[in-house]
């Protein structure tokens, strides 16, 4: 069924080295397919994208996902220095790097997409095509916090400072993990989907890892960052409660290459698990356009 996690939950995963950390990779379809990287969000894994990895592997692709920065066992630094935008962007590059590929499609939700972003922005002639799920551009997202796009955005990303206190992993862990089961039960994550997740950030030591993603965002984010010239597809779900449709909206600003912006009604935050054929349809015809 391409809604379920098993296929990619029981394909072997591979360890990726770049530099001192070691990255648990998943990889599905024929190694001689052009390459599709794609980059997961707060607080999934790799197997987030299960169904994706299997309709491009059918389709022909070499498809990668790996577990990122701080969800990795083996590249888990301590310092939130360490989980700043340069480093976020150059693991990406050093995977593709590592598996002898110089140009690749990429894929990216959640803070995986903000990375995507980075990347296309940053070093465009690596990327054949860029997909982001959710995300909106990080200009765009700033215009919105700022107010400068009217709608409520700056309360919808209230929970950063929740999620950047120090400690904070305790209380998503505390009771049996009950704050970060909760966390997707609010959101729309379809029932028994977040568990791995959880099992996978069980530990203080693996929540506060991916938790260092949001201490260490600045205005790195944004300085330096040129224009979109891949070409791009944007995928916004309505239902969204952390992303709102006025970011959405100005991200167009921003792409100065193709542009696609689909809007999916009635779709939650967790994309990939909540519509899988919908993303699928959409993802295939974008990476053979």
């Amino acid at each position: 069924m391409a809604d379920d996690q098993s296929g990619a939950a029981d394909r072997p995963t591979s360890d990726v080295t770049v530099g001192p950390y070691t990255f648990t990779t998943r990889l599905a379809g024929p190694a001689d397919g052009e390459v599709v990287i794609l980059l997961h969000g707060f607080p999934q894994t790799s197997l987030a994208w299960a169904a994706q990895l299997d309709a491009l592997a059918a389709a022909g692709y070499r498809a990668v996902a790996f577990d990122q920065r701080g969800y990795s066992p083996g590249a888990r630094p301590d310092d939130v220095e360490a989980y700043r935008t340069p480093s976020l962007v150059s693991d990406v590059l050093g995977v593709a790097d590592s598996l002898g590929v110089e140009r690749f499609h990429l894929v990216g939700h959640d803070w995986g997409g903000a990375v995507a972003w980075q990347v296309a922005g940053r070093h465009p002639e690596r990327v054949r095509t860029l997909t982001v799920v959710s995300t909106p551009h990080p200009a765009a997202m700033g215009l919105a916090l700022a107010g400068n796009l009217g709608g409520d955005q700056e309360q919808r990303s209230a929970y950063f400072e929740v999620f950047r206190a120090e400690g904070s992993e305790n209380q998503f862990l505390a009771d049996d993990a009950a704050a970060f089961r909760m966390l997707f039960d609010v959101s729309g994550m379809p029932a028994g989907r977040g568990d791995p997740y959880i099992a996978a950030l069980g530990t203080p030591e693996a929540l506060g890892a991916a938790l260092n993603w949001y201490r260490a965002a600045d205005l790195s984010l944004i300085e330096g960052l040129g224009p979109i010239v891949s070409p791009t597809l944007y995928i916004w779900s309505t239902e969204d409660p952390a992303l709102g449709r006025e970011a959405a909206e100005a991200t167009a600003q921003f792409v100065e290459g193709p542009y696609r912006f689909e809007v999916l009604e009635g779709v939650g935050h967790w994309v990939s698990e909540e519509a899988p054929d919908r993303l699928n349809a959409l993802l295939l015809d974008h990476v053979a356009g």
